[in-house]
Parts: C-alpha cells; sequence; structure tokens
C-alpha cells in the first residue's frame, strides 16, 4: 500500500475541505469498512444465530470470523474469550458489574490512575461505594508519569481491581502499563488496561502482557461507531455472572428459573449488531495492510512536527512531556487567556476540527489545575499540512483575542 496515498481512502475528505484532527474522539472510516456495512444491509441482512435458513447462517457466520479476527489481533487464546459490546463504556461497566460484584468485598482497594476516563472511574467509584471499598489513585510527577514509589505505594496486598490506560485520552501520555500489570499480579490483583487510545496506532497482544481485561471501541480505529470490544480472560469469563439479560444469553428457561449460554454468548444478549461487527474485522484488516511499523513510522514524525510547531508559539500552553518518546501523537494545550471552546470555534471557522472541554477527563484536569484544553490529535490519514493548518488557525485566534489577553 501507498502510505502517500492514505487519504484517499477516506471518503469524507472528498466531500470535505478540512483538517482533522480529532482521531483521539473517534478516527473517520475508510471506503472498506463503509463498504462492509453496506454491502451487510443489500445482500446479508438477517439476526446471527435466529434462524436456519441462508442469510442467518451467514450472519452468523460473519460474527463468529469477526470473532476470531479481534482473537488473533489481539493474540487471544480462545476465540471466546472476545466479546462484543457497543462500545468501551459498556465494556468497562460489565467488568465493575460482573467481575467487580463478584471479587469485592468490603475493606478491599481498587486503584485507578488519576489519567483514566470517566468510563473507567465512575463505574469502578461505584462499585467501591456499593462494597465498601477504598478507591485509590495512581498520580503523576512532574514529567507526566506515573513514577515506580506510587505504583509500589499504592498496590498493595489489599488491592483486588486495578485500572490502567495505555495512553491518556486527555494528555496524550503513554503509559507504563506493563510495569503496573506485573505489580498487580505480584499482589495477586486483576488488571483492566483500557487500549482505546492505542489500538489505532501500536499493537497490544494479551498473552506478552498478561492482561486480564482488555477493552477498546471500533470507531478509535477506523471501525463503525456502535462497537465496543472486551477481551478477559477464560477463567475469569467464565465464574462471572452476566451483566445484561435476554435473548440469546441464555440455555433454559423456566418459570422460576434460568440457566445460561456457555461464552460467549452468556455477555452477549439481544440481537448483535454483526453489520458492524463484520466491519470491525474489516478494518483490523486494513490496519493489518498497512502495518503498524508503518503507521507508527508516519505518527512519528506527525508528532515530533505537532509538538515543535505548538511549542514555538509563544501564546500556547502546552501540557505533555518534553520527552516525546512518552507521547503519541495527541496534544493538550491553551491558548493563554482564550477559553478553549472559543478557540475551537475559530479554528472549525479555518476548517480545523479539534476538541475542546475536560476529555472525560475532570479529575486529571483539576488535578492539573485547568479546567479544559484543547486536543489535537492525528490519525494515519494526516499530514504535515493539516498541522500547517492548525497554526495558521491559531494565529487567527490570537490575533482576534490579543488585545483582551
Amino acid at each position: 500500500m501507498n502510505i502517500g496515498n492514505i487519504k484517499r481512502d477516506f471518503p469524507i475528505f472528498e466531500n470535505n475541505d478540512i483538517s482533522y484532527l480529532d482521531s483521539a474522539a473517534t478516527s473517520q472510516k475508510p471506503k472498506c469498512v463503509i463498504d462492509c456495512i453496506k454491502n451487510f444491509y443489500k445482500n446479508t441482512n438477517a439476526n446471527a444465530h435466529r434462524g436456519a435458513y441462508g442469510l442467518s447462517l451467514q450472519s452468523s457466520a460473519l460474527l463468529s470470523n469477526a470473532r476470531h479476527k479481534v482473537a488473533k489481533f489481539l493474540n487471544a487464546k480462545y476465540d471466546e474469550e472476545i466479546i462484543f459490546t457497543k462500545n468501551s463504556t459498556e465494556a468497562l461497566n460489565l467488568i465493575a458489574q460482573s467481575y467487580g460484584n463478584l471479587a469485592i468485598k468490603k475493606g478491599d482497594e481498587i486503584v485507578l490512575s488519576i489519567l483514566e476516563h470517566h468510563s473507567m472511574i465512575v463505574p469502578f467509584q461505584n462499585l467501591a461505594k456499593h462494597k465498601s471499598a477504598e478507591l485509590k489513585f495512581l498520580y503523576l510527577d512532574k514529567n507526566y508519569q506515573i513514577n515506580e514509589k506510587e505504583i509500589e505505594d499504592k498496590i498493595t496486598s489489599k488491592t483486588k481491581i486495578v485500572g490502567i490506560s495505555t495512553v491518556s485520552n486527555a494528555l496524550g501520555i503513554i503509559t507504563d502499563y506493563q510495569k503496573i500489570i506485573d505489580k498487580a499480579h505480584s499482589v495477586g490483583a486483576v488488571v483492566v488496561v483500557d487500549a482505546s487510545q492505542s489500538i489505532a496506532h501500536v499493537p497490544f497482544d494479551v498473552k506478552k502482557t498478561d492482561a486480564d481485561f482488555v477493552i477498546f471501541s471500533a470507531h478509535k480505529m477506523y471501525g463503525p461507531l456502535g462497537v465496543g470490544v472486551l477481551y478477559g480472560k477464560k477463567q475469569l469469563l467464565e465464574k462471572m455472572p452476566p451483566f445484561l439479560m435476554g435473548g440469546d444469553m441464555i440455555e433454559y428457561v423456566y418459570e422460576d428459573n434460568t440457566t445460561f449460554a456457555p461464552l460467549p454468548n452468556k455477555f452477549e444478549a439481544g440481537t448483535m449488531d454483526v453489520a458492524s461487527i463484520s466491519a470491525l474485522e474489516v478494518a483490523i484488516s486494513y490496519i493489518e495492510s498497512i502495518g503498524y511499523e508503518n503507521i507508527e513510522k508516519v505518527e512519528n514524525e506527525l508528532k515530533i512536527y505537532l509538538y515543535q510547531r505548538l511549542k514555538n508559539l509563544p501564546y500556547i500552553e502546552l501540557y505533555c512531556s518534553d520527552d516525546l518518546q512518552k507521547q503519541t501523537g495527541l496534544v493538550s494545550f491553551n491558548v493563554k487567556g482564550v477559553h478553549p471552546h472559543d478557540v475551537a470555534s475559530i479554528l472549525d471557522m479555518q476548517g480545523v476540527c479539534v476538541r475542546a472541554g475536560n476529555h472525560c477527563a475532570q479529575p486529571l484536569l483539576r488535578w492539573l489545575g485547568v479546567n479544559s484544553t484543547v486536543r489535537a490529535s492525528v490519525g494515519i490519514y494526516n499530514t504535515k499540512a493539516d498541522i500547517d493548518r492548525l497554526i495558521l488557525a491559531l494565529e487567527k485566534v490570537y490575533q482576534t483575542f490579543k488585545k483582551y489577553i
């Protein structure tokens, strides 16, 4: 594949004159993913696991094939270790409600990093309150890292669950998640890894890392909206009770009792979005066709260029590590004296798409002493021209507001 022509794979750029720098929120979709969804509804539309006729069997096969693809993608041992959800948020709630309610007792400790998305914090916060457990946080040092002392001090023999993101969605910080996994396992704790912000950029191997649970969303890795993935070790998933009740997750239903289907069906109640799940398989194949090595090379150049261009602007306040080996192509910043929402609105008028707000990470931003930031994040379809356009638009922001700041 010619990396230089990647942008042509994404129809949205044919129809919109934009520099899209918000892939951390959701990535754009290549034509092959869009076509997969279209083809399903034109040629294969039927419920999976609900019929003995041809279309239903084809739909069931698509679901099975996608599960196998995701398992291979993560290097999982068993296909049934892959559970499809509607997003990462649902996957995290499933873990907290099902595994958490089973494992957490009064006086136990749950440890999360301060970098976490609300979707990690809130379910485990609620679990801790419900179970009279203690919720503790791993904080950052001056280099925006969770240092070894923090890990050693916070993860103790009382710790039963540890939650950590591979990459902060608000700051782009790459965490030392392997060190945290190893420490958690040394005290008998189970680790929940949120790979949502890294899965489009670098691979994740569940065997190599020995992660207990891993979650991510399709829409951040060039796949469709409405599909999440939960990987869980088979021995853990088999012990866990169902999270949602209803069709296809049951074995037998009597008037006064119900038995549940084996994995993975036990956690996939109701009609599955086979079109989108099948499109996730196509998105994975698309990433594989480019190759993570090529993705990392392109995005690393963009990361360095974005950081350097922003750092050279005297009116920009950056919230990131100066060690770019510990940063992804996601940079949070503010224009000094200007509200991030005003910045984003003016950038939009210049055809530049960024995120402004607290990025569903209020505890982190409060700890940093800011209410909100502007966030620019790159994807495989971005070029240095997109970053140049951002810089020109930021100059427009500064010229508009400089007499007030």
